[in-house]
This record gives C-alpha cells, structure tokens and sequence, in this order.
C-alpha cells in the first residue's frame, strides 16, 4: 500500500486516549503542558536536576537538551550572589525550546519549537536510519535525501558516497528537519495559548517526557532511577490501524531528573551497538524495541573511559514501561540502597493508574469493565517474557543487564548495552565483565525473567489480593481508608501464586524454546526423545569440544539423511568438529550424533514434499532459520573504531552491516559458489569476512555497562 508521504513535524497526534502524558499522572512541579511550558521560561533547571519526584508521578515533562554536563555557565562577576540562581535559570531558558519555527509542512496539531541559542548548538549529521523501521512503522514518513546522502551501503571502499547531484531543495529541507527533531535541537510541541483556552475544537496539549521507575540491579534494590538519558518526543499511529501506536524515543538527548551524577548523553559506540542489534533482533524473530536512526554530533564531546563524541539514536516501540515501573509505586521498604536516587514510599492510586493503562492500552488485555486485571497483567507479561527469553536462549543472545528497570512489561528486549551473541559456546558465559558473579550468566538468563516477574508480582500484590477477595477491579482511591494490616493481608493473598506464575513462566518457556530449537534444527514434527537424545547432546558437543554456536547450526544445513558411508557425513562431521582428520574422537562424536539426527529426520518425511526434493526443500527452510550473518563482538568493535575514525566512510560500512543484520539468513559473500575466493569482488569477499568468527582474542569479548 502506498501512503501520501510527510514530513516528521506534520505528524498527527493519535487520540487523547492512546496518549501516555493524558492517561499517566505527571509530575506536579509541571502538571500540564502549559505548566511546562511556564517551567521553561522560569526555573527550567528543575527538568536538569536530580530530584525524587512526588509518589503519585509516572512520568514528568522534559526537553531534549543535548549540552555537555556540568554545564559551563560563566557567571558575571559583577553579579550579587543573590542574583546567582536567577542567572542560571536564565542562561538554561535562552536554551530552551521557546520559540516557534515554522516546519516543512504545516501540522493541525503539532509546532516545531527552537531557540537562538539551541540554533548554535554543535551540529548533527545523519549517521544511519533503518528502512526495516520505517517499512515496518513509519511508512508515511518523509526522510528527503536522507538515505542520498548516507550512500551506499558498502563494505569495500570501491563506492561513491557523493550526494546526487539532483537532490531537490524540498528533500535537503526535510532531511535537515528531521535531523534536527531526531538530534533535540528541534522540538515538537502542542502548547495551549490563551486563545484556546477551554475551545474543544483546539490541538491537544502535548510535551516530551521520560519515564519514572525504580528497580533492582544485579539483586539489590536500587531506589528511583527512571529515564536518565532516554527522553519519549511523539506518539504515532500507524496509517493501516490506528489503534497501533508507536513511541519515538531519543536516546542521549541530554539530562532529566533522573540522570543522577551523569550527563543524560550518549557516544557513537553504544549507539551503533543499540540500533545495530535491536534491528538484528527483529530479524530473528526475538521481541525487541526498534531502531530509527543514529544522529552524530561529532563536536560534543562526551567523557566516559576516554573521550568520545556524541550522538543520539532514535528508538521506537508500541511502549517503553518497564517491571521497574510498578515496583517504583509499591517499593520495598527498609532495604539498602544500591546507586539509585532515594526511593518515595508507595502510592497505590498510582499504581492503579498505571496498571489500568497498561492492561488497556499497552497489553491490550480486552477485559470487561469492572472485572479483574491484576493477575492478568502479570500473567501476560509472564508469558511475553518467557517467550522473549526463550528467543534468546535458541540463538545465543545475551543481554548482559537484566536488572527489573530493563525488563520491559511487553516482553521486548531492551536497553542495550554489554550485550553478546554467543560464539564459542559456554553455556556459563558471561558478556558484560561489570558482573563479577555472574549474576545474569548466558544459562541463568530464564531465572533472573522470573526472578523480575517475581519483583512485578510483589509489586502489584495488594491490588491483586484486593481483586481476589471483591472479585471485581479496584475502584478509585480503593487503598485510602484501608490498614496497613490490610494492605500486608492482600499481598500476602497474592503472593500465594508466586508458584503459580512460576509454572506459568517454565511452561511457555519450554514450549517456545524447544519449538525454536526445533526449528533450528528443520525438524517439523514434536517428538517426546528430541530434547534428551537430540538437542541436549547436541549443545554439550558444542561446549565440551568449543564450537562455534552459529556456525555449527548454518553447517547442519547442508546435512543430507542418507547412508552413514555418504561423504556428506564425513564432510559435515569434520566442518561440524573442526578438524581435518575423519578419524578424530570429535568427528566420530559427531557421525554418531548425526546417525541419532538422521533416523529422527526420515522419521518424518511424509511431512515434506513427494520426490527426492524434499531433502534441498528442507536445507532451504533449515536456512531460513540459522542466520549466517551474526552482529560479532569483533565486528562491531571494527565498525565502530571505523565509524569514529572517519564517519563519512564509516556510515557506509554501517549501513551496509545494518542490512546483512536485516536480512541475516541471506547466504551473504556467495556462501553458496564455488567460485575461488580471488575470483570474488572486493565486496564479497568483505561480505564473507564480516561473516566469520573473527580473531580468535575476541572470542568471547566482555564489554561493560558504559557500552
């Protein structure tokens, strides 16, 4: 379907009722978006400083605002000291989106907002967008000569990168407006003046957020933490259903009240590592969040181990709510803070709140009014959560910071940070070298997305309790005038189906995790001895004789189940043990594997087609399930030390990493030729590099949080 193409300014807001900021309570320092906008004309620093927000707020207003912290603001000394804070506040408005720019196109509903001084800041540069995004989620919007002036995408250096010389002015205009929305220095707002005061018929007043939350990490409980960096500008329905509605969100665009100590930005490094794998996520089929673009602002300096430049990546999803949402409304009480920023006690009208728009809006849950949504809620995230969890088990992915804040309440994976694919496969590795004890391990990866439905259990225990005593939905104010004997009897009412949900969460685990393994394996049929006699011995060949995971999977596709003698065996058996000597013990491990695979295979020919085809149909569908192109640790330290050296060829490379990451089952550097490598052009042979294991000092790389 073809839809009327549109600037990213002339966007129309969904409904008020699939709006978070109109359902959600608001921090009180802004309580609306007038207030807002007052705030950023009077005492703007209250959005930049760290400060526990009231009990009852899921969310407060703030603009993007990518600057180096601490903020050099140089003082007159001519200033009295009384004057000193109304100077700052001062200095920090003139930096604020206050006033109106006129946009590409004209929206009914939003306006796009600037300063003199935000028109100075350093400037962006598109460094990547994801067409997969924009196909998937977007497909109305106008990015101009965005993907002109990325270029080609292109491993090998033999590409032009010029712009078109026939790029019209109307394309640079609209790609220089959205680099500017997606990079902060611009903003959309829907701000009420006094004309449309109480007028029904005017634009709904709409703002930037970020999201409070608190949480556990690495087991400790952490306090508030919420979008310390992460910064939600727009909302927007998708043109086939309106009831699809997706958040863009900016990550790195500068400080909030949630940033603590640090400095609200992002670097080129973990940017390219978070819109690379959420997009290769999305092509294994795993739940994840979703990468829009990657603005650079090569002239911001960002300290972090060394210094590094800046840049912002867009990420979208249908929400970005997370576990630690709810456990911020009914937090533990009394326990050690581990790093967070204190902790407000519990406020359950908030939680009710916030329960309800997600069991309506975010989850979906269609139940009818009045009745019960607690346990439902839980039980649904339980069951996206396992689902998501198994993905990652079947293919390696290690997320490396599972802490209850980064657990999202749809079951995407999200936040990004010292993830891994696994390569040599250690089912105890462990990616991110911050987690000394190996708390979130590859294997105990299941556990800790129980141990955070626990923690969401434990949060909305009171209400649930509450539902199974009336039999009904919690009503307003339903905890104001009860005990808080009463409160601790509910939950512990709850609590009750902590093993209840744990049978829930290993059931659905199970069953999507064996499923895929199937898959992987081209097996269509179930059979009660595949996990014990198949998959498991399997997976211990692997790790007892450090095998590559991917790889291994990709070489069963070439298996035929023919006679034992056929050298198709001995061929598999030596690519699938590595070695050249048919009569080594790993070989003989693997023809004796392979036999097992062989019988299980033929076992259930009926279900493929008549003829001998069957056998190229099933290797063409065992494909289609093992990628041959894996987001290697080795390859995106490449691709980064690329990018940061010389972004203009570096975009290329990334663009093109980007769509073998998109299509990564694709038989990528002529997997499938025979032709002698010297033969290939410089781009398949890059493609079939960028393919391999790597150097073998980057097997099983640790990155940290900072990444």
């Amino acid at each position: 379907m073809t839809f009327e193409k549109k600037p990213i300014s002339a966007f129309q807001l969904p409904p008020v009722s699939h709006l978070l900021q109109h359902n959600l309570t608001p921090d009180p320092v802004a309580d609306s978006v007038k207030a807002f906008s007052e705030v950023l004309a009077t005492t703007p620093s209250v959005q930049r400083r760290s400060r526990l927000l009231k009990s009852s707020a899921h969310f407060s207003y703030v603009s993007p605002l990518p600057i180096s912290f601490p903020y050099r603001i140089e003082i007159p000394e001519d200033d009295s000291e009384a004057d000193k804070s109304g100077y700052i506040e001062r200095w920090l408005s003139r930096r604020e989106p206050r006033e109106e720019r006129p946009g590409v196109k004209g929206s009914p509903h939003l306006k796009k907002y600037s300063s003199t001084e935000r028109d100075t800041l350093p400037e962006a540069n598109i460094l990547a967008l994801a067409p997969t995004t924009l196909t998937d989620y977007f497909p109305q919007l106008d990015v101009g000569d965005s993907f002109e002036v990325l270029g080609e995408p292109a491993l090998s250096a033999k590409h032009s990168n010029a712009l078109d010389d026939k790029s019209e002015e109307q394309g640079t205009a609209v790609r220089e407006e959205l680099v500017n929305i997606l990079s902060g220095r611009n903003v959309l707002f829907s701000l009420p003046t006094e004309e449309s005061s109480g007028a029904s018929d005017m634009p709904t007043p709409y703002a930037p957020w970020s999201l409070r939350y608190s949480g556990h990490q690495f087991g400790v409980w952490a306090g508030q933490l919420g979008d310390g960096r992460a910064i939600s500008i727009l909302e927007v329905a998708h043109p086939n259903d309106p009831e699809s509605t997706y958040e863009i969100q900016l990550k790195g665009a500068g400080r909030t009240p949630f940033s603590r100590g640090a400095d609200g930005l992002a670097v080129l490094r973990s940017s390219i590592r978070e819109f690379l794998c959420a997009e290769a996520m999305n092509a294994l089929h795993i739940p994840t969040t979703r990468s829009l673009s990657i603005v650079h602002i090569p002239d911001l300096p960002v300290a972090r181990e060394t210094m590094e430049s800046a840049s912002i990546v867009a990420r979208v999803a249908p929400s970005f709510i997370r576990i630690g949402s709810f456990e911020a409304l009914n937090p533990p009480q009394d326990l050690f803070f581990f790093g967070g920023g204190g902790q407000q006690q519990a406020d359950y009208e908030a939680l009710r709140i916030l329960g309800e728009w997600v069991s309506r809006r975010v989850l979906k849950l269609n139940i009818p009014e009045g009745e019960p949504w607690g346990k439902a809620l839980v039980w649904e995230c339980a069951r996206r959560n396992a689902k998501m969890a198994a993905g990652w088990q079947a293919y390696g992915f290690m997320h490396g910071v599972m802490n209850t804040d980064n657990i999202s309440i749809m079951g995407l994976t999200i936040d990004y940070g010292p993830y891994a694919f696994m390569d040599v496969y250690d089912s105890k590795h462990i990616c991110n070298h911050t987690d000394q004890e190996g708390r979130y391990a590859f294997e105990l990866q299941p556990t800790m997305i129980l141990y955070a439905l626990r923690a969401l259990l434990t949060s909305l225990a009171p209400l649930i309790g509450a539902e199974l005593e009336t039999g009904k939905a919690v009503g307003t104010d339903w905890a104001s005038s009860v005990s808080a004997e009463k409160i601790k009897e509910w939950s512990a009412k709850a609590q009750e189906l902590s093993n209840d949900l744990e049978v829930e969460i290993q059931d659905v685990f199970s069953a999507e995790y064996w499923t895929l393994m199937r898959k992987r394996l081209g097996l269509r049929t179930v059979e009660p001895a595949d996990e014990s006699q198949l998959i498991r011995p399997m997976l211990r060949l692997l790790e007892e004789q450090g095998l590559d995971f991917h790889r291994t999977f990709r070489a069963l596709c070439a298996f035929r189940p023919t006679q034992p003698g056929d050298e198709t065996w001995d061929a598999v058996a030596k690519t699938l043990a590595g070695k050249d000597s048919i009569d080594d013990a790993s070989s003989k491990e693997w023809k004796e594997w392979l036999s097992i695979y062989s019988q299980r295979i033929n076992r259930e020919r009926s279900s493929w087609k008549d003829g001998d085809a069957w056998i190229d149909d099933r290797a063409q569908v065992m494909k289609a399930a093992n990628p041959r192109f894996v987001l290697r640790q080795w390859l995106l330290e490449e691709l980064i030390a690329k990018c940061e050296k010389d972004p203009d060829t570096g975009k290329r490379i990334l663009a093109k990493v980007l769509k073998m990451a998109s299509s990564p089952f694709e038989p990528w550097g002529a997997e499938e030729g025979s032709q002698p490598e010297s033969e290939l052009s410089e781009e398949t042979r890059e493609e079939r590099r960028y393919c391999d294991v790597g150097e073998k000092q980057m097997l099983g790389f640790q990155c940290s949080c900072s990444s």
